[in-house]
């Protein structure tokens, strides 16, 4: 039987009372993996770069067979960039080439980087006209509910390509199941923590390009924009990224 076991702490106060956004994670699991998983959740919520967290939330729900969909793993792929303003430039880019028009990639760029601080979820955006269409404020729109097959296997395959670390492991499952949402075109997203400037486009078309450079160093603000297209039914996308059970796999035995 496999368990979905999500976190997500705050500073001064619960998020739905105004608590500042620290962290979240969340991994679907075996039994016997549990015990582990909370405690490593615990910590990275209290020893957390952007701050010590004093409203940590932990939920472990039991996962049925039959609630799972399968995807594929995106192909993963690096854009040389070394500066945030040649990331910002070569995003921009890779945005078009997965089909967002021109003006919607400068919108999404724009509104990642004028938020005030993170959000907890992802801003949705119409990738011809630019406009957000999700009506969450701050809150987002949160992909949840996911992870991989082969949890050993999966970290094998990264580390033979010289990927480690919690960053870029969750941001290519969670990539994955962005990009099997009907409508979806393409992801933008940078992270919120200080010290971890990379970033990444992700699409269907293309997979995942990460992009080493999308922000100055020290800087705690990020975000991630879903650009899909005109007319998505905005109640099925949500209902997908948010409540969608979804476990990424892969052709090869032990990648995923």
């Amino acid at each position: 039987m496999l368990y979905s076991v999500k976190m997500r702490s705050a500073q001064g106060g619960a998020h739905e009372e105004g608590g500042r956004h620290i962290s979240g994670a969340e991994r679907i699991l075996p039994e016997e993996q549990l015990d582990y998983a909370v405690l490593t959740m615990l910590h990275r919520a209290r020893e957390h770069e952007r701050g010590r967290a004093d409203f940590i939330s932990l939920k472990v729900e039991e996962i049925k067979p039959q609630e799972i969909v399968y995807k594929p793993l995106l192909s993963f792929s690096t854009c040389p960039v070394k500066t945030a303003q040649e990331g910002h430039r070569a995003a921009v880019a890779e945005l078009e080439r997965a089909g967002v028009k021109p003006k919607a990639a400068l919108k999404g760029l724009e509104m990642l980087e004028n938020l005030h601080d993170s959000m907890r979820g992802a801003i949705v955006v119409d990738c011809e006209s630019g406009m957000r269409i999700d009506g969450m404020g701050e809150r987002g729109v949160r992909a949840s509910k996911m992870d991989c097959v082969n949890s050993r296997g999966y970290d094998e395959y990264m580390q033979a390509r010289g990927l480690t670390g919690d960053h870029v492991r969750e941001a290519l499952v969670l990539a994955s199941k962005v990009a099997g949402a009907e409508g979806m075109v393409a992801e933008l997203c940078w992270s919120d923590d200080p010290y971890y400037v990379t970033g990444y486009v992700a699409s269907p078309l293309y997979g995942y390009r990460r992009i080493p450079v999308m922000k100055e160093r020290g800087s705690g603000i990020g975000g991630r924009v879903f650009f899909v297209r005109p007319g998505t039914d905005m109640q099925k996308l949500i209902n997908y990224l948010e409540e969608q059970v979804v476990m990424i796999q892969t052709g090869e035995v032990l990648t995923c």
